[in-house]
């Protein structure tokens, strides 16, 4: 794993989710997303949200990678099981957290956890970073098969650009 390149995209990302909070005014955080059921400010929100539960997915893999790989398929497939209701949760969460969490506090929060990360990946050993599990690949479609370590610490990134297409705020 290329650990320059994660910290390029922390900083990329972290750079340029500030440059759009900060650009955008309350009228344009009002307006509808392209492609979903929330605002521009819930789509912010959600996007640092894939950065915020990173540090639970991380926790996930240190588990499940020193366990047999049926443990985590078996997890994976009850997650997988729970589609429907996962999907409600996190619409609402998203929904409810970007109407309540103001645009400059979720600038300290992405800073916040982008710091965090940048100080766990820099403590992680190769042999962390290459432990894996299974993952649900119904809930994102960012979520493979079967996961690394490395590959969680990219996934916030994919989800984050993913999302940035479907902001509104030009």
């Amino acid at each position: 794993m290329d650990r320059t390149s994660v910290h390029e995209e922390l900083e990329r990302v972290r750079a340029d989710f500030r440059r759009l909070v900060e650009s955008a005014d309350d009228e344009v955080l009002r307006r509808p997303s392209n492609g979903t059921r929330w605002n521009n400010r819930q789509l912010l929100f959600h996007m640092l949200l894939g950065y915020l539960i990173i540090r639970a997915l991380l926790r996930l893999v240190r588990v499940f990678g020193r366990l047999p790989r049926g443990a985590s398929r078996t997890y994976a497939r009850l997650l997988n099981a729970g589609t429907r209701p996962f999907d409600e949760i996190n619409f609402l969460g998203s929904y409810a957290a970007g109407r309540t969490v103001s645009p400059a506090r979720m600038v300290v929060m992405f800073d916040h956890v982008v710091d965090k990360l940048h100080r766990r990946l820099d403590a992680e050993t190769d042999a962390d970073l290459a432990r894996g599990m299974h993952y649900p690949t119904r809930w994102d479609p960012f979520f493979k098969d079967y996961m690394t370590l490395a590959d969680v610490y990219h996934f916030p990134t994919q989800h984050y650009d993913f999302h940035r297409e479907q902001l509104a705020l030009g």
